[in-house]
């Protein structure tokens, strides 16, 4: 048997399977080998181990700012204490740099004192906070394929919930871990016979679920998408599995490695230290891409990578977009959102919100800004007209530098396109989109009346 035989038969079982037919283990086992293949595919494309470098660069920025907003927040609630033991438990496959790196960190944090900061200095110091979480944002987001960020007003007061919620609830759970595995129960039970590796596999295990939760907590939060709990659990779990291994693997062989105290001297504890960085940051995308996947099983396959769009195809989706949409806006039915639009016009979702952004640019289309994001007309119906949306869709992607009107051209080319211009102006001759719903409401009205006399 030849491995071109046996790579055949393995994509025949893994992507032509119908999981309807199958056994649920069996579905379950091919749909996390099709996660588990898409994934891959994402990281040997490049773009999240080049996403997880920039996000080391901004951590090395960010930490100590970050480590002081947080710490100031939690001295309030009387957890700060916490800080030290967290970043030792972060850095452990580091080992003996771990510490350093700790204590030095713990040093700068010390040093940061907010009550004395001026107002420039203080904003200065959200600011850098906030530009790690829009970069977390921004990778997470590319990992969700979401084209579009969340606004600044809604950034600030969300990234400030997250600054000032998020580490209470970690340090908080971190310390009633601290205080029941210390207490006198627990010394009792593990110097019993037997069960000192009950509570020790105890504490492993909380160490996970801590891990797992906190990973959970980002991506439910960070993206600028409703992800669901159990996919972003799904994703949690085998992040924190893959920064378990993989620190185990790293404390081993790298941290332990005197080679790189031989070349880099005394800059060999900063070069572990963003190596570490590198790694986590990359197991966090691995984790969020699996999540995507689990959220999307349809994705999977290669074939709904959507990267371009005919002109033609373009058109003709943007007004199927602006059709759907004032349907539901002149009948008041239930507002569509991104997904249902998908579902609706059977068309991947990257592939739509292509369109999406330029009918928005041209105040065409809005999305609402409640829970479920539902889209709506931009203007009254009347007011849209179709030539507006031709023009919108046709010039998308297009830049002051690089138009039609700056290309060089030809008498007669130009003479041609404005021929072509004036044919399509005299065709729609000033139609709105409310005369483009009543026709389609007319036509289908029509279509059952055909049926009855039938």
């Amino acid at each position: 048997m030849t491995l071109a035989t046996i790579t055949g038969w393995l994509n025949t079982a893994i992507w032509e399977t119908s999981l309807s037919a199958t056994h649920r283990w069996q579905a379950w086992l091919i749909q996390m080998l099709r996660i588990l293949i898409a994934t891959a595919r994402d990281i040997a494309g490049g773009l999240p181990t080049l996403r997880a470098m920039g996000l080391v660069y901004t951590t090395l920025l960010s930490i100590v700012p970050l480590l002081a907003v947080s710490f100031s927040v939690l001295k309030g609630f009387g957890v700060h204490n916490q800080v030290e033991p967290m970043l030792l438990n972060l850095l452990e496959p580091l080992g003996e740099q771990g510490v350093e790196i700790t204590s030095k960190i713990i040093g700068f944090v010390d040093n940061v004192n907010v009550k004395v900061l001026g107002s420039l200095s203080l904003l200065f110091l959200f600011y850098t906070v906030i530009s790690l979480l829009t970069k977390i944002e921004q990778a997470l987001n590319y990992t969700w394929r979401i084209q579009k960020s969340r606004g600044l007003i809604q950034r600030i007061t969300e990234y400030t919930s997250i600054i000032m919620v998020g580490p209470v609830l970690i340090f908080t759970g971190i310390g009633l871990t601290t205080t029941v595995s210390t207490s006198i129960v627990a010394n009792t039970l593990a110097s019993m016979e037997g069960y000192g590796t009950l509570i020790w596999l105890l504490s492993k295990l909380t160490s996970f679920l801590l891990i797992t939760g906190a990973i959970t907590f980002i991506y439910i939060l960070v993206p600028n998408e409703r992800v669901k709990l159990k996919s972003a659990f799904t994703g949690a779990v085998a992040a924190a599995l893959l920064w378990k291994i993989t620190g185990w693997l790293f404390s081993s062989f790298v941290a332990g490695s005197v080679k790189y105290s031989a070349i880099y001297s005394g800059f060999a504890v900063i070069v572990i230290f963003m190596i570490w960085l590198y790694l986590s940051w990359l197991i966090l995308l691995v984790g969020a891409s699996i999540a995507f996947y689990h959220q999307h099983p349809e994705r999977t396959s290669s074939r709904q990578r959507v990267l371009r769009l005919s002109a033609r195809l373009r058109e003709k989706i943007g007004l199927l977009v602006m059709l759907r949409v004032g349907q539901s806006f002149h009948r008041d039915n239930k507002k569509l959102t991104k997904k249902q639009l998908s579902k609706n016009l059977d068309m991947a979702a990257e592939a739509l919100a292509l369109v999406i952004r330029p009918l928005e640019e041209h105040g065409l289309l809005t999305e609402s800004c409640d829970k479920h994001r539902v889209y709506l007309p931009g203007k009254s119906l009347e007011h849209i007209k179709i030539r507006e949306i031709w023009d919108a869709v046709r010039s998308a992607q297009e830049s002051t530098h690089l138009n039609p009107d700056n290309v060089a051209s030809d008498e007669s080319v130009e003479s041609l396109l404005q021929n072509i211009n004036e044919s399509v102006n005299n065709s729609l001759d000033d139609m709105s989109l409310l005369d483009l719903v009543e026709s389609s409401q007319a036509s289908k009205g029509a279509d059952i009346t055909s049926v009855n006399s039938e």
